[in-house]
């Protein structure tokens, strides 16, 4: 193989491409370093941003295109799409571009949602010279496959899966990596083991053309804020990309084990499915009227609660249902940057955590009062969401590991509390809604109980404020959503009083942390970005909008060079850490800038 030039130190700056289906990370210099198959949550096929194999040099685990004497290279997405454009530059000035999409579009009216991706390739400028070095692993790093060729293809062995590799570019040299002149444009698809019906080219530029359409329609049917258009469309489309459609459920992240700061041994799996996390991005989307993605994960959830006897729901699940994520620290991949342990699955599966049965009732009552909808909400779906509403009933004051997922201790978690008692208050509201009047009378009583218990232990009297956990003196930053979840008016002086508590203890500059008691691996490091963004929230509601427009556009200049946000930001150097893209942080740009924005009338 090729000797390839050093890498620069890696870095989030990072693009997406998928389908909701397949996803890959291609770095700023076209370079695919992450792709996992056949799910998201698979065996990576593409590595490289984990490091390369056990042993193995630079460039293992990745798809690279380079061109001779490359100098510069420069990044964007095409308009309103998730087709990614990579413009690389040689010192003698010629140009070539990439690219890069995962096949999506109407087709025999069904989404076609291809497990592939496309890479077109083609010169701008002058005569450039292209290496291709195509270098899949398999087995979390620690394998190579079995390569066989064809005329115009390439079969990788991976282990249980083949994938496919087919070509209009000379095979020899795809396999060799060896130079050749780009005199016109290149198709490389790779898939499944399957023969393609066309020329490949024919293919990929149909796809092309019908993938920007599908993104276009997408993103025109989206009701979309007065200002900060750009940021919410990238965001939406960003957390499509996370969704799983054939099942319904939603990776709180694409990645594993980019740490949350350096040598902290933060390093967690978040390609699963959290209760919590999916409940914020089924709002977000809602509220820019895309409720598809409500309606598959409701149809994900009813599938979890089908298979639940007792009621009982564990925080999160994998993406085809299942509920032993058990946790392992892979031995072949050195971890981003060298700082691992890499891990796959994720333990707290195990973990008690009460505050999703609220996240659940929160990310379906929409369902019941949309008229758009095609199929609403019935007393069918309401009788499954009551038997999550009992664990509420049940479980609002028992010690759990809570939000941040405690692994050494469990509290009563004021937050925990609040979600259960967001459960029974929004059946209550269903209940209405369908016109069950003891079962609101029954719902309604529940709510208030639990409220009352929360304003009574969940708040200190010696601060003045509420407090992370029943009994407790420390305050964390998900006391800010109380408010929004509708539990105290944003304007009550106790809401008032924790808000300033939480930015004394948790506020840094422009950036919050979510707690400051160390935990199990020391104090946190990095602020969590979400929090940054239920910060700018609580201001907004307090009437402080001037302020939380400031902290606004710190965070917009923290994003990477495509708009995109990892789970958190270092509070002194301002670099982005944890895993990438955190639907969290592209949630949160979302309902800021639909908060923040002016109005149609004050625009137009």
């Amino acid at each position: 193989m090729t000797a390839q030039a050093p890498a620069a130190t890696p870095n989030l700056d990072r693009g997406i491409i998928g389908n909701a289906g397949l996803a890959a990370l291609i770095d700023d210099q076209g370079g695919l370093d992450w792709m996992c198959a056949p799910r998201m949550d698979g065996d990576p096929v593409f590595c490289g941003l984990l490091g390369a194999g056990e042993g193995e040099g630079d460039g293992d685990g990745c798809w690279r295109f380079r061109l001779s004497g490359q100098r510069d290279s420069s990044q964007s997405y095409q308009r309103n799409t998730a087709v990614l454009e990579t413009i690389l530059t040689d010192d003698e000035g010629n140009r070539a571009r990439i690219i890069d999409f995962a096949p999506r579009f109407v087709m025999a009216g069904r989404i076609f949602r291809g497990h592939s991706v496309v890479r077109i390739v083609e010169p701008l400028s002058g005569t450039p010279r292209l290496t291709v070095s195509l270098r899949p692993r398999f087995d979390y790093g620690l394998q190579r496959p079995e390569v066989t060729r064809g005329t115009n293809h390439v079969r990788y062995v991976l282990g249980p899966q083949l994938m496919r590799l087919t070509t209009d570019a000379p095979v020899e040299y795809v396999l060799s990596e060896t130079p050749f002149l780009l005199e016109h444009p290149l198709a490389f698809i790779l898939g499944p083991d399957e023969s393609l019906s066309d020329h490949p080219m024919a293919i990929a530029r149909r796809f092309l053309r019908d993938t920007r359409r599908y993104w276009l329609d997408w993103v025109r049917s989206l009701a979309l804020p007065a200002d900060f258009q750009e940021v919410v469309i990238r965001a939406a489309i960003t957390l499509k990309l996370c969704s799983n459609e054939e099942t319904g459920a939603i990776v709180a992240a694409l990645t594993t084990s980019i740490p949350e700061y350096g040598a902290s041994g933060r390093t967690w799996d978040y390609r699963c499915c959290w209760l919590r996390d999916s409940y914020f991005t089924v709002q977000a989307l809602n509220s820019l009227n895309a409720t598809r993605t409500m309606e598959n994960y409701l149809v994900y959830v009813s599938n979890l609660a089908a298979g639940s006897e007792s009621g009982y729901m564990q925080p999160l699940f994998g993406l085809g249902l299942e509920r032993s994520l058990d946790e392992h620290i892979v031995p072949g991949l050195p971890g981003y940057r060298g700082l691992g342990p890499v891990r796959r699955g994720n333990a707290a599966w195990t973990q008690v955590q009460n505050d999703g049965y609220g996240s659940v009732i929160l990310a379906a009552i929409q369902c019941f009062f949309d008229e758009r909808l095609p199929d609403m909400g019935d007393e069918g779906l309401f009788r499954r969401l009551e038997r999550l509403g009992a664990e509420a009933e049940a479980r609002w004051n028992q010690p759990d590991a809570g939000l941040w997922e405690f692994r050494t201790r469990a509290e009563i978690h004021t937050h925990s509390a609040l979600m259960c008692w967001a459960a029974c208050d929004r059946l209550a509201r269903i209940a209405r809604k369908l016109g069950l009047t003891p079962d609101e009378a029954r719902w309604r009583a529940s709510a208030e109980r639990i409220r009352s218990a929360i304003l009574e232990q969940g708040w200190n009297h010696d601060r003045g404020c509420f407090v992370a956990t029943f009994g407790g003196d420390e305050v964390d930053a998900s006391l800010l959503l109380m408010a929004q979840t509708g539990f105290i008016a944003a304007e009550d002086p106790r809401f008032l009083a924790t808000v300033a508590a939480c930015e004394a203890d948790l506020r840094f500059g422009n950036h919050l942390y979510r707690y400051r008691r160390p935990d199990d691996f020391g104090a946190p490091e990095t602020a969590f970005t979400a929090c940054t963004f239920w910060l700018i929230d609580a201001l907004v509601r307090t009437g402080r909008g001037d302020e939380a427009r400031g902290i606004f556009d710190d965070i917009l200049s923290r994003r990477n060079h495509l708009g995109l946000l990892s789970e958190g930001v270092h509070v002194e150097s301002g670099e982005l850490w944890g895993n990438f893209p955190q639907t969290y942080s592209m949630v949160g740009l979302i309902n800021t800038a639909m908060a923040l924005s002016r109005r149609w009338e004050d625009v137009l």
